[in-house]
């Protein structure tokens, strides 16, 4: 567990002993209406985060935040990570600007995003070097991650709902091997146009990534500006919005086994039914009714490391060798066009994945087995 640690910092980070490196996580809110199995887990993150945060001090000078949680993934993070990350002149900048209060509501007019782009890379500078985001809600997704990275060159490490066991498993693959593999997948997916993906238990849904960029991710954080989940190990991009048609069949939540299929319905890119006889069927129904947005198909990725394995946690779950993963709402940061404080993916195992180009198909999955 003590070397899955340090290798956040030597291995994934690179960190130098000069650089500064900030790691946060989010409390459990007072009206959270949460089980008695969720508390505990997220409790226990909150503790993997301070380990973390200890253990860097061996390898850099590091800044610990914690914040009460958002309700959501793709929620923007709040301000008080905005200035540990970039500085209080540039968040003073920012609200002097009129852009600030839009980000952070996920509402931002173009003219806002241009505007926060250029005093963030007008500044030049940062507060730290490198992220470590142990948030029960993603960070992922949100524009925070986008500027941080893009703008100001910092290294960033997403570890949402991240738990203490995965240090002693998917913590201990052989990142240079994986980067290898990830990469190889992302260059034959990228080029692709259509992709029509099926598996055994009915999961039956195609749609377009012309022209959109496949991202690896690889684990390896050490040039500016990268990101990457921990645990890593996918390739992913975001599909055409209006092309996807099908539907998808789940059998786990993010955090649990269903007790019976869930069934979603896409029609031209969106999520527009939920239908099952299982409790969440109709949470997501309602997510998706309050906003339709959030019912976007916003991701495809394809799960490349080999040593995940559990299925009850969406973060390793959807690196697992040979799954896909699917996601619904927010995909403005890595090549998509939908902005909404929400992004959820789903796992599906033993799938079948065919990508056309030109008229000709390539079978790129089969069965859950990688087949480049």
């Amino acid at each position: 567990m003590q070397s899955a640690i340090d290798n956040i910092f030597k291995v994934n980070l690179g960190i130098k002993k000069t650089e500064r490196v900030l790691v946060f996580t989010d409390r459990i809110r007072d009206d959270e209406d949460i089980t008695d199995d969720q508390r505990h887990r997220r409790v226990a993150m909150s503790k993997v985060a301070e380990q973390i945060a200890k253990a860097g001090e061996a390898f850099a000078t590091v800044l610990f935040r914690d914040y009460p949680a958002a309700k959501d993934n793709g929620t923007e993070p709040p301000e008080i990570i905005w200035v540990a990350a970039l500085g209080a002149d540039v968040i003073t900048a920012l609200k002097d600007g009129g852009c600030f209060t839009r980000i952070l509501a996920k509402e931002p007019t173009p003219d806002d995003i241009k505007k926060a782009e250029e005093i963030v890379t007008k500044a030049n500078a940062t507060a730290i070097d490198a992220i470590v985001g142990l948030a029960n809600f993603s960070t992922s997704h949100t524009k925070f991650r986008d500027l941080v990275t893009r703008c100001a060159g910092v290294r960033y490490a997403s570890m949402p709902s991240f738990e203490a066991p995965m240090l002693d498993g998917v913590m201990t693959a052989d990142w240079p091997k994986l980067a290898e593999r990830t990469i190889k997948l992302a260059e034959v997916l990228g080029k692709g146009e259509n992709i029509h993906i099926t598996t055994p238990n009915g999961t039956d849904i195609s749609f377009s990534i012309k022209g959109r960029p496949v991202k690896p991710d690889t684990g390896i954080l050490t040039e500016p500006g990268s990101f990457s989940n921990l645990p890593a190990g996918e390739a992913f991009c975001a599909p055409v919005e209006g092309t996807a048609n099908g539907r998808l069949v789940l059998t786990w939540s993010p955090t649990r086994e269903l007790t019976a299929p869930v069934t979603i319905t896409v029609k031209d890119g969106r999520a527009t039914t939920v239908s099952g006889n299982e409790p969440y069927a109709a949470e997501l129904q309602a997510t998706i009714d309050d906003n339709p947005l959030c019912g976007n198909i916003a991701e495809l990725g394809v799960g490349t490391n080999d040593k995940a394995s559990r299925p009850d946690s969406v973060l390793e779950s959807e690196k697992i060798l040979g799954t896909i993963h699917i996601a619904l709402g927010d995909n403005s940061t890595f090549g998509g066009k939908v902005r909404v404080p929400f992004h959820q993916d789903f796992v599906f195992y033993n799938p079948t994945m065919i990508a056309e180009t030109n008229g000709v198909e390539t079978t790129l999955l089969k069965d859950g087995k990688l087949l480049i």
